[in-house]
């Protein structure tokens, strides 16, 4: 069977195009994996859920009886230590939750008037 001369060089400009679509696609187009795509949207929820959490943090503190003594303690704690004071003020714990989260803690705490 005789092919016709242009087929080896046409197949070989299809592949290497074909290549080069691919990787100008995930690298320049905005292309992504599943893994990736699946990564983003667990970080953008976790983002928006701990947005909708702090005004629920703040208003736990707002309406805390020992709301003084507790932000006394947050304020004397070193800007590092501040989080873990405000987690074990019991603000940073969400009803229906078993502990305080880490992410709503630093939201809240960086919304307080400190």
């Amino acid at each position: 069977m005789n092919s016709p001369e242009w087929l080896k060089p046409g197949i070989y400009g299809a592949l290497i195009g074909a290549v080069l679509f691919g990787v100008v696609g995930f690298t320049w187009g905005g292309w992504v994996t599943g893994g990736t795509s699946h990564e983003r949207a667990v970080a953008m929820s976790r983002k928006n859920v701990v947005a909708s959490m702090v005004p629920v943090c703040l208003d736990m503190a707002r309406s805390d009886p020992a709301r003084a003594d507790k932000l006394a303690k947050i304020r004397a704690a070193s800007t590092y230590e501040r989080r873990d004071a405000l987690m074990g003020a019991g603000w940073a714990t969400m009803p229906g939750t078993d502990g305080p989260d880490r992410d709503i803690a630093q939201g809240c705490l960086s919304d307080l008037e400190l």
